[in-house]
């Protein structure tokens, strides 16, 4: 983990060392499984996007509780460079023109869902970041792949999840009192490294946007009502 307290490292506004952190964040070795790994931040125009996006939407060092996801997918982040923002969100509720091919992504379809019920982006990102336990993304056979789909897989990623972890919360200054968890399995993982680094005090844990998409599409309204409600919660325990 780099020392966050060398000259350089914090003293930057939160868009710049987002920016930083994502666009140095390195490549592995080879993967497990026949598992590539991307970094969709090598390319200009997500590295552009991200850069008008942080800096409209991330202003300020005020700490947001995190919203920490599984690893980006191809056809939302892996092209915007904005975690769980597909083309179609990123201009039209966000207000970033993109050239991008306007196809949308079911977990930025529920993520912005969530969004709207809780004012728009400008509201929702004063409190909130959105982000992956890696923040790179994942293929195998050229479709998205989750960092636990095979133990070997986790097993080589996990140092890597380790050092992700950390350079979020310290880099870039996350709030330490609460985080959301998004999917199940994913918790698992978080909760174990969290026990070991001691990152957050409490961790709450929400079904996937995605399996929330696949699974659930006819109890959306609940799904989003619960999202509410514990994001609430944690900003509410935050204003204590």
């Amino acid at each position: 983990m780099p020392d966050v307290h060398q000259p350089g490292a914090c003293d930057a506004p939160l868009p710049a060392r987002l920016l930083r952190f994502l666009t140095t964040f390195p490549l592995p070795a080879a993967l497990p499984d026949h598992v590539q790994a991307y970094s969709p931040y090598q390319d200009p125009v997500p590295r552009q996007l991200l850069t008008e996006f942080a800096g409209r939407y991330y202003p300020g060092e005020r700490p947001r509780v995190a919203l920490l996801g599984i690893n980006p997918g191809r056809l939302g982040n892996g092209r915007t460079g904005v975690a769980f923002t597909d083309p179609v969100a990123l201009q039209d509720v966000c207000g970033i023109p993109n050239e991008l091919p306007r196809q949308r992504e079911p977990s930025s379809q529920f993520v912005y869902q969530v969004v709207a019920a809780l004012g728009g982006p400008t509201a929702f990102y004063q409190h909130f970041f959105l982000g992956s336990l890696y923040p790179l993304v994942l293929l195998r056979e050229g479709k998205n792949y989750n960092y636990y789909d095979t133990p070997a897989l986790q097993t080589a990623l996990e140092p890597a999840i380790r050092d992700s972890l950390q350079r979020q919360v310290h880099e870039l200054g996350l709030a330490r009192h609460a985080a959301v968890c998004l999917g199940r399995r994913n918790a698992l993982l978080l909760h174990r490294l969290n026990d070991e680094l001691g990152l957050f005090e409490q961790i709450h844990v929400l079904d996937h946007p995605r399996y929330l998409m696949q699974y659930r599409r006819r109890e959306l309204p609940q799904h989003v009502a619960r999202y509410v409600e514990v994001l609430g919660e944690c900003v509410g325990m935050w204003q204590m």
